[in-house]
């Protein structure tokens, strides 16, 4: 097999119909892997992909124990293992900490952490069949720097970080990989409210030593990377795509 290749590999995909997940879905499936994108509403990337082969749909919502389980019983019987797993759904509501009602910052949680975690517990055996599997996790440098955008969601990031590195060691000798990749403001529909704001956007240009934002394909690139065999080496890392920003000083 071509290690720059990601042919005739099983990939699940969770918040895969827009953004950074819509670009990761076709970065795996330009490389040669079969896809499942997996969201609540799936009809927004239904012309998007129905040229393409090998992508597979599932609408549902994470969040639910019913639908995982059936979700799981699906690549199951279709596939029998699993050797990609991108857990990308995530959600944000940004206030100020004591402005939070308990329903919102709850959701938060339910979506951007606890469906994750239930999802790549629940999916280990099949990953484990694989005996080649990689587990990439779409933190933020939310997690590790205050970027004014509600501390609930740099909390669950946070966490994903955390359980990236518990699992890499974990999972090792299952054969598993598992990483996280950090974005900092990437062009997608979640941060256009912010990057519309001039004077937001030119607070967020002036740490960047690249002098702009992200695009999802940026960040589709260094997963798909992770998914590789010629990154067999590579577990338990957090990886910040962010144009210099984690880096700069003055």
């Amino acid at each position: 097999m071509n290690e720059w290749s990601l042919q005739g590999k099983k990939a699940l995909v969770t918040g895969g119909t827009k953004g950074i997940g819509l670009a990761i879905v076709k970065e795996l499936l330009e490389l040669g892997a079969e896809v499942l994108v997996v969201a609540r509403d799936t009809k927004p990337i239904q012309g998007k992909l129905k040229h393409l082969a090998n992508v597979y749909i599932a609408d549902g919502d994470v969040t639910q124990s019913q639908f995982r389980t059936s979700l799981f019983q699906k690549v199951n019987e279709n596939w029998s293992k699993l050797d990609i797993l991108i857990n990308n759904v995530g959600t944000n509501v940004r206030k100020k900490f004591i402005e939070y009602s308990e329903e919102e910052y709850r959701k938060i949680f339910e979506t951007n952490l606890f469906s994750t975690t239930e999802i790549t517990r629940l999916f280990f055996p099949l990953l484990k069949k694989s005996g080649d599997a990689s587990v990439v996790n779409i933190a933020s440098v939310a997690a590790t720097f205050d970027l004014q955008s509600g501390p609930p969601y740099g909390m669950t990031k946070a966490a994903l970080v955390q359980m990236t590195r518990h699992l890499a060691a974990e999972w090792a000798p299952d054969k598993i990989r598992v990483n996280s990749v950090s974005p900092w403001y990437i062009k997608t529909s979640m941060t256009e409210s912010v990057l519309s704001n001039p004077e937001r956007l030119e607070k967020i240009l002036a740490r960047t030593p690249m002098n702009r934002t992200g695009e999802p394909e940026e960040v589709a690139g260094v997963v798909a990377f992770l998914c590789m065999e010629k990154a067999s080496y590579i577990t338990g890392q957090n990886i910040m795509v962010d144009g210099g920003m984690s880096v700069k000083g003055l």
